[in-house]
């Protein structure tokens, strides 16, 4: 299979175990942060802790844990390029192909009763969306999956034909970018309505 390395870090968790599993029986190193991490673990699927992958511990109540260059490197070099892969190497960086990044919980967590303009801004993700956008502008060389929706077509095309196929990367890559526009916009809505009120 031409994925080698995974990074997995979801909000919602539907399909995650599940793919988790697919992919470390399939030689996938998987790496992932806090509850996804968590997860994965107690189903049993070898994980490495982003931390032990960047060096650096999560900081802020988990504000700053994948905003590394051990993790945007990985993300964001262009296999074709022998400078990228130069720099890999010089910063003992390895490559992710794969990266499965859904954002936190902003439209539920508005919709609540109540809720607090802290809780709200709380949840609104930064890393997650970094990592979406680095991984689709990659779409050639990086897989990037925002939807449960997508596991099982993505399991059925890899133990079909051991990679994912360019269209399909690059519609990958589109959903995502709607997404993280799609994701932007409510925010901006949400703080418009905050100041008009």
């Amino acid at each position: 299979m031409k994925i080698k390395r995974a990074l997995l870090s979801v909000s919602d968790k539907t399909g995650i175990v599940e793919l988790g599993k697919f992919l470390s029986n399939n030689g996938v190193e998987i790496i992932s942060t806090g509850g996804t991490m968590k997860a994965l673990r107690e189903a049993g699927v070898p994980v490495t802790y982003v931390s032990d992958v960047t060096g650096f511990p999560e900081i802020m109540d988990g504000r700053v844990k994948t905003l590394n260059p051990k993790i945007h490197g990985a993300i964001l070099a262009v296999r074709s390029n022998p400078e990228h892969m130069e720099a890999l190497a010089e910063h003992n960086i390895t490559p992710i192909d794969l990266v499965v990044v859904n954002l936190y919980p902003f439209r539920e967590t508005i919709a609540k009763p109540g809720v607090t303009e802290a809780e709200a801004i709380e949840n609104i993700d930064i890393g997650g969306p970094a990592m979406v956008r680095a991984s689709a502008k990659n779409f050639k060389d990086v897989v990037i999956v925002t939807y449960p929706r997508r596991y099982a077509q993505l399991m059925e095309m890899l133990d079909k034909d051991g990679d994912i196929d360019q269209h399909t990367r690059k519609e990958l890559a589109f959903e995502a970018f709607s997404h993280t526009a799609e994701y932007d916009t409510m925010i901006s809505e949400y703080l418009k309505k905050q100041l008009a009120e």
